[in-house]
């Protein structure tokens, strides 16, 4: 079962900013809570289309090992991360920028399959995403305020 995660943000910046604060691989960490102890171990200094980011976290004190590649790049507009390796069957996140004169939309649609599938996912893996999702629209919505 494939399950879908959407969230729309509204950011008081315009569309080059929000999409220039998601270039630099470091800031996938700023955004991912510090429970999840998230650590990138590889990336380049810029994300582009064929990017390879590497990183680690620990889920519940279990260290979990995750490969995404940058399959898509619409500079200022678009970019999808898809899982190559990691604990899902299937993850894929497309990030959509929309600009509203000096307003930027962000709108987040992510696409999973979790092992165990649905009752797993209702009980564990979906509680989890929307944590993670709340936690990352307040830190984007601050990190890009300080920009």
């Amino acid at each position: 079962m494939t399950s879908v995660l959407e969230r729309t943000q509204l950011l008081p910046h315009p569309v080059d900013e929000v999409f220039e604060f998601f270039t630099d691989p470091r800031n996938l960490a700023a955004i991912t809570p510090p429970w999840l102890r998230f650590r990138v171990v590889s990336a380049p200094a810029r994300v582009e289309r064929g990017t390879l980011i590497r990183y680690r976290l620990r889920l519940k004190g279990v260290p979990v090992r995750w490969l995404t590649e940058i399959t898509e790049w619409q500079p200022p507009r678009s970019f999808t991360d898809v899982q190559l390796a990691g604990p899902y069957r299937l993850w894929e996140h497309t990030h959509r920028l929309t600009p509203l004169g000096q307003e930027t939309e962000m709108y987040d649609h992510v696409l999973y399959r979790v092992p165990g599938g649905r009752l797993v996912d209702r009980l564990v893996v979906r509680p989890l995403l929307d944590e993670i999702f709340d936690y990352r629209a307040e830190r984007v919505r601050d990190l890009v305020e300080q920009r």
